[in-house]
């Protein structure tokens, strides 16, 4: 399972979602659904964009763990 701790860095750049969703370009709802563990899919661009925004890699906000 892929578990995004989008709100982990979010809170690291005190960046809120508000202002995160318009730097990035995409709605408050459909960042909120990703910072919820609700998304199935993420496009690399916004991904991208995410990362551009907070500074960070890929890695910061996604990880692996295995379903039990």
């Amino acid at each position: 399972m892929i578990i995004v701790d989008l709100d982990v860095m979010m809170a690291k750049r005190k960046m809120p979602l508000g202002t995160l969703a318009e730097l990035v370009g995409i709605t408050q709802a459909n960042l909120s659904i990703l910072k919820n563990n609700k998304a199935k899919a993420i496009r690399f661009s916004t991904l991208e964009k995410i990362c551009e925004v907070l500074d960070c890699q890929p890695s910061d906000i996604l990880r692996y763990e295995k379903e039990e």
